[in-house]
């Protein structure tokens, strides 16, 4: 029998935040400079008529979901065209459920139709908008359906991933591995998740690639604003103890040299954790074993600090079929782009990868999804950044305290571009400064994703688009 908790949504708007770094990050074959960030509300509606709006947000990071030759400007503006075609599409979509229910209904119904026609247009055959960048424009609708669920409901979302709220069990999305003893039947996420979660995370710094470690690597003008560009000095304040090293991934001796320089300066300070990001630009896993081998002789206290190896193939792994486990066995190796869904992650398993870097980006309703497919398989897990600020930080670390990564969460918004989460720091200052190398998550509370919204002072732009019915007194322009 339907349940009256059901939802489905009724209007959907979209904004766009620009938001400029304070330093430059290397990323892939790319120098990002800046990103745009695009924050919606969805309203929805339950059985009885009730309603209530939800807030998600997340950066279109072009560089990230859709490395190619198009330009990064072009890149952005066809993620930015492609959230307003969303946000009609979510405001039509007449599926009632909760909100992983419809979330996954969505994204298995009308996703990749949406993306299939724009990709027919003649100016996309050359250069189509891959899956990847398709779920992060969407990852921000779901995140809102999943908070105006929790907003309806008046309870914290991770409160309703159980059969009190849920129509279907997780046998209804997934099937397990052929070769495990694994049941989904009767199982909920609930039944994958941590509770009481933990209000303090250790948390991962980013080391980019133009990211100097001391005052002999700066080069040009020194940045004045306050904030540390030296690795020793991020280290110093924020009392890190994990770090997380950007690689080429097609230059080995300066991949080599780098985690030799950013180990050392670990060793140095006490740092003991270290993992290794080669961002899908290796194509031979001989590239990475010859890089881990030669550290293991060369420098062993080094190796033995990387906690794990993070996506060095193509994220693609249908198309770039690699047996891995030569990787693995040497240190887990975690899928990031790649684990866009659990079938991939299913795949991912079959070729030896062993963990599962979680991203909001790829939406709330995959990465619980995903979470549930890889805990039952005995895989680990973390939780990934995209550079999150504003308010995408907070379900980012909301999905980190109830995954139980193996350790913490990667959080660097506020080296690249702190200033801009200045309204929702004054609620949540544990989640955007720092302290003792952790995130503090204590001031989340309420229903929804705990934004805690009325509080924060934000003066958003007008919408870029709205579509749908919703109360008079909140009607989009």
């Amino acid at each position: 029998m339907p349940r009256v908790t059901d939802i489905r949504p009724c209007a959907a708007s979209v904004y766009f935040l620009p938001v400029v770094n304070r330093v430059p990050l290397k990323f892939g074959h790319e120098v990002v400079t800046g990103v745009t960030c695009a924050r919606v509300s969805v309203w929805v509606k339950d059985r009885q008529g009730r309603r209530a709006v939800g807030w998600g947000e997340t950066p279109l990071s072009a560089s990230w979901v859709w490395p190619g030759e198009l330009s990064f400007a072009e890149r952005e503006a066809q993620l930015k065209d492609f959230c307003i075609v969303l946000a009609k599409a979510w405001a039509d979509f007449g599926e009632f459920g909760h909100p992983l229910e419809v979330g996954y209904a969505f994204q298995e119904t009308r996703l990749p139709a949406l993306l299939d026609e724009l990709n027919r247009t003649p100016s996309r055959q050359q250069s189509p908008m891959p899956w990847l960048a398709a779920l992060v424009c969407c990852s921000a609708f779901d995140l809102a359906l999943h908070d105006a669920f929790g907003q309806l409901a008046g309870l914290p979302i991770y409160d309703s991933y159980t059969p009190e709220f849920m129509n279907f069990d997780l046998a209804h999305y997934m099937t397990p591995a052929k070769d495990s003893a694994v049941r989904f039947e009767g199982k909920y996420p609930r039944d994958f998740l941590v509770h009481p979660a933990p209000r303090q995370l250790p948390v991962w710094h980013l080391v980019g690639g133009l990211d100097p470690l001391d005052a002999a690597d700066q080069s040009g003008p020194a940045v004045q604003d306050g904030h540390p560009v030296l690795l020793r000095d991020w280290i110093a304040q924020d009392g890190l103890r994990c770090l997380k090293i950007k690689l080429r991934g097609n230059d080995q001796a300066w991949d080599l040299d780098r985690i030799l320089k950013v180990g050392r300066v670990a060793q140095e300070l006490g740092v003991p954790w270290l993992t290794v990001d080669f961002n899908c630009t290796v194509t031979d896993p001989e590239y990475v074993n010859v890089i881990l081998d030669e550290l293991r002789d060369r420098e062993p206290r080094i190796y033995g600090s990387i906690l794990y190896v993070e996506q060095p193939f193509p994220y693609d792994l249908e198309k770039h079929h690699i047996d891995v486990r030569s990787v693995s066995a040497r240190k887990p190796l975690f899928m990031d782009e790649s684990a866009h869904g659990w079938p991939q992650i299913a795949l991912g398993r079959e070729l030896g990868w062993t963990g599962v870097a979680l991203k909001t980006c790829k939406t709330q309703t995959g990465a619980i999804l995903g979470a549930c497919w890889a805990k039952a398989h005995g895989m680990t897990l973390m939780v990934q950044d995209l550079t999150n600020p504003m308010l995408a930080m907070i379900p980012h670390a909301q999905l980190a305290a109830h995954v139980g990564p193996i350790m913490g969460v990667e959080s660097n918004a506020m080296q690249f571009y702190p200033d801009v989460s200045k309204p929702e720091a004054a609620v949540h200052p544990g989640l955007y400064r720092r302290r003792n190398g952790q995130l503090d998550l204590s001031s989340i509370r309420g229903p929804g994703f705990g934004y805690r919204l009325d509080e924060i002072v934000r003066v958003l732009p007008a919408p870029a688009a709205g579509f749908g019915l919703m109360p008079a007194t909140a009607a989009l322009s």
